[in-house]
């Protein structure tokens, strides 16, 4: 099936972010990690911590705000339920700690560097 522009973009946004994440030396664990919930882009770890990551690229600065807005209360609820799920899939991570984060990527015509939005579930 062939992947819609806005698809492509996407992975590319998720890209330049584990780019990013791999220099500050996280290890990549799962990418597009899709259960019946819903999709984690990215997941990492670090010395024995988890990163979870939501990644979200804009060409421009909308009513969104570069994609803030995309993570209302029921993105949130797909987000730990799927996180649920993937922890079901991988128990030797369940006692580890986990933070999440939002990745606002601008893509082209746009630049500058990504945002980095903390988020306490």
């Amino acid at each position: 099936m062939p992947r819609t522009a806005a698809r492509r973009q996407g992975d590319w946004a998720e890209q330049r972010v584990l780019r990013l994440l791999e220099q500050r030396g996280w290890r990549l664990l799962a990418r597009q990690w899709t259960c019946r919930w819903g999709e984690l882009d990215l997941v990492l770890e670090k010395a024995g911590r988890l990163l979870l990551v939501e990644v979200k690229g804009r060409r421009r600065c909308g009513p969104d705000g570069w994609g803030v807005a995309a993570l209302h209360r029921g993105k949130r609820l797909r987000l730990e339920r799927a996180w649920a799920c993937w922890l079901a899939a991988n128990p030797d991570w369940a006692a580890s700690s986990v933070e999440l984060v939002f990745a606002l990527v601008p893509l082209a015509p746009a630049r500058g560097p990504v945002r980095w939005l903390r988020l306490d579930h």
